[in-house]
């Protein structure tokens, strides 16, 4: 899934495009191997304030409609929280995907417009909102159980609003501190369902960057490892900026894990 951010404040500046523009990015990761493309116009970086409903669409709708009249074929996602931009983007373009960060949580009428629609799901875990956050990293209980019964919770909810194809993002980044993030990812083979998919996302994020100490403009190496143990531990989709680097990274786990026999044990 490569991010396409139609945003001016989002943490990794290189990933900001907007407009028309969209499709050459578009084009560029489609070409490089992405099978989705993320297209955000609502910065959700830790601390960011949410633009209104109306400035979210006027920067989504421009780049929505280049990249599907360029791309008509293309698997499209749409990382939004608003159901009303959701409903824009029906109109628009027909079925995509919904990313949501807040699994429905941040807007009464996500889930019932998502099941009336019939349109795949990513349902994320959050506490709070990006603004708040990072005050709501404190868990009862270790963080993997708290996840693990958010989306038992959330599942009981998609059944009723008749959401059927949903995946599950356990939210690396969100509400979570850097030690949670890192025991998260090492535990999260045991969120993985029968026939539900885990999507991932952490890619350039501060649970790299500021535990080596660098910047996101250089955190693409240290990505890839992440992306390759998050493969290892039941990762389906990989939410990247890099789409030629995560591919590359994709293969040589293919090519250790499933090509040969006795490969994962080089």
């Amino acid at each position: 899934m490569g991010i396409i951010n139609l945003t001016d404040d989002s943490f990794y500046a290189a990933s900001r495009t907007s407009g028309a523009a969209a499709a050459e990015r578009a084009a560029q990761m489609l070409q490089e191997g992405a099978e989705i493309l993320d297209l955000g116009a609502c910065s959700t970086r830790p601390g960011s304030k949410a633009p209104s409903a109306d400035m979210e669409w006027r920067r989504l709708e421009p780049a929505l409609k280049a990249v599907r009249e360029a791309f008509p074929e293309a698997q499209i996602s749409i990382d939004t929280y608003r159901a009303n931009v959701v409903e824009r983007a029906f109109d628009t373009i027909g079925p995509f995907m919904v990313n949501d960060i807040s699994a429905g949580h941040l807007d009464k009428d996500m889930l019932p417009l998502v099941g009336r629609l019939g349109l795949p799901y990513v349902a994320m875990h959050m506490r709070g909102t990006p603004e708040t956050m990072q005050r709501y990293t404190n868990y009862e209980v270790d963080i993997t159980r708290a996840v693990i019964s958010y989306f038992k919770s959330f599942a009981r909810e998609a059944e009723d609003y008749g959401i059927r194809d949903w995946i599950l993002d356990p939210g690396f980044g969100f509400a979570k501190t850097i030690e949670q993030n890192y025991e998260l990812l090492m535990n999260m083979d045991r969120l993985k369902e029968p026939g539900r998919r885990i999507l991932v996302g952490v890619s350039r994020k501060s649970m790299i960057y500021k535990l080596l100490g660098i910047t996101p403009e250089e955190a693409l190496a240290p990505t890839q490892v992440l992306h390759f143990v998050a493969m290892e531990k039941g990762a389906d989709i990989l939410r990247v900026h890099d789409v030629a680097e995560a591919v590359r990274t994709a293969k040589l786990y293919s090519t250790m894990y499933t090509s040969s026999p006795g490969a994962a044990n080089l």
